[in-house]
């Protein structure tokens, strides 16, 4: 028998979206959860294994702790944001169990293992990159030693084994929804431009983009992109169907979807007459045949990474994409019907007060259902974090989130203080929700649907407590500013 396996996305933050399902850990502004995909594969290998996702199912960390002691091996998922928490709760884990040994996983500590690993003497080795054959070998008892792509202190060193090479079957895998059946509630899980309840999974590995500011590709999942058979995932949509018949919605989670449009095109071929509701993530490059496929195979939404509606900003960030692609990408989908969630990023490489009036305008020009905007954050391992360092932008002594996980701007530029973006930020959402149009779209979903009217109230509730929480956290760092331009002249 393997050793008994915990795997864990830690509680942390209130209604944090942790990082073993979010490429963008943090608490949002409405309380949404990605699915743990990433834990789910191997705790599918392994007889005995939990996969406990605590943040949507609102497991404490004592009640973990206590989970934890029934358990031989620990396999913890953290983030850059997460991991003074994650830390804090290993320690926690073998002070109650000391017999358990313990392993993270995830971004952060595969860029920066040494450092992880002598900031917490509880984690006993780091598994680097794709982990899910790398626990699973040391679950079935094979020496740290012998096992590729793991870090871990030997004799107060450090010892790095070679890299693991990227899985390539990727139709080995088990289906992560088997063990979402076992192990999760779907119910817990909530995004709020999908419909509710829904479920998702992947269908492919890795994404050849080169965004500079992308976590996953470039340090987790990869630029080479590897796909499952098209019968593999018709197989598992086949399933999904019949296990969770009051699911409204799947969504393929994948770093992009649609990139190679045959592929695309036969699968969508194969959904088709499953009758299911699904969504996906896209790139605006994807053309109308490929779109329209898509529609007709159950295709409802897609969320699109427009970033910026400025060019030049496009080309820092190696986008890969332009302004008037985006444009006749948009209309495609406006077109046959599909509906966008667009998201935004504010505070990328060469942002000026004019850069964030030209993207709040192309926001609107668009006029896409819905929009996320974030912050543009410099994970460690990522293009953006370099180049933000290298040339003296990441701001000192901010942090990436605040006390309670949501994000806040540690970039500035000159002429461009950190609160001034943070504080664009909330001037974007209001100049494009607040329009007439958008407005009615709200109004008339909420008219129409009992359910949505009530998720509705209950997230308008949350984002404008979270947009009063982060003004007074502009206004303190205006205060700070004022003030330390002030001391100067006194002297």
């Amino acid at each position: 028998m393997p050793l008994k396996t915990l795997f864990l996305n830690p509680p942390s933050f209130e209604n944090f979206d942790g990082g073993a399902g979010s490429r963008w850990p943090a608490t949002r502004e409405i309380e949404s959860y990605w699915y743990p995909v990433w834990l789910a594969y191997p705790a599918g290998m392994l007889e005995g294994a939990r996969l406990l996702d605590a943040p949507p199912h609102h497991i404490t960390g004592q009640e973990t702790i206590e989970i934890a002691k029934a358990y031989e091996f620990l396999v913890l998922f953290t983030s850059t944001p997460g991991f003074p928490g994650d830390i804090r709760l290993a320690s926690a884990i073998k002070h109650a169990n000391p017999n358990i040994k313990i392993c993270f996983v995830g971004p952060h500590v595969t860029v920066l293992p040494e450092k992880s690993l002598r900031e917490c003497t509880a984690i006993d080795f780091v598994a680097r990159k794709e982990f899910d054959h790398t626990v699973v070998e040391y679950a079935q008892g094979k020496p740290l030693e012998d096992i590729l792509g793991i870090s871990y202190l030997k004799d107060g060193q450090v010892a790095h084994t070679a890299d693991r090479p990227q899985i390539q079957d990727l139709d080995a895998l088990p289906h992560v929804t088997d063990v979402y059946k076992r192990d999760l509630d779907v119910t817990r899980y909530n995004v709020p431009f999908l419909l509710n309840p829904y479920v998702s999974l992947y269908t492919t590995r890795g994404c050849p983009a080169q965004c500079t500011f992308c976590l996953w590709p470039q340090t987790l999942s990869g630029h080479p992109w590897r796909k499952r058979s098209t019968d593999d995932v018709a197989s598992e949509m086949a399933k999904v169907k019949e296990y969770w018949p009051d699911v409204r919605e799947f969504f393929f989670d994948d770093d992009t979807f649609n990139i190679q449009k045959a592929r695309t095109i036969e699968l969508c071929a194969k959904l088709k007459p499953l009758g299911l509701t699904w969504s996906c993530t896209s790139r605006v490059t994807t053309d109308y045949e490929t779109l329209k496929a898509m529609k007709e195979a159950g295709c409802r939404l897609l969320i699109v990474g427009y970033e910026s509606g400025d060019a030049q900003i496009l080309k820092n960030i190696k986008k890969g994409a332009t302004v008037e692609r985006a444009r006749q990408f948009t209309k495609d989908c406006h077109k046959l019907g599909l509906v966008i969630h667009g998201d935004f990023i504010l505070g990328l490489p060469g942002e000026t007060r004019e850069t964030i009036r030209n993207t709040i305008n192309f926001a609107k020009e668009l006029d896409v259902e819905t929009i996320q905007v974030s912050v543009a954050h410099a994970y460690p391992g990522t293009e953006l974090y370099d180049y933000a360092v290298k040339n003296g932008f990441m701001v000192a002594d901010t942090k990436m989130v605040d006390e309670g996980g949501h994000q806040l701007a540690h970039i500035e530029y000159p002429g461009l203080p950190a609160a001034e973006i943070l504080e664009q930020v909330h001037r974007f959402y209001d100049e494009y929700y607040f329009r007439p149009k958008a407005a009615f779209r709200i109004l008339k979903k909420a008219a129409f649907n009992g359910n949505d009217r009530k998720r509705l109230y209950k997230e308008a509730k949350a984002f404008l407590k979270t947009r009063a929480m982060r003004h007074k956290w502009v206004q303190a760092k205006h205060t700070e500013e004022s003030s330390a331009a002030v001391e100067p002249a006194k002297a």
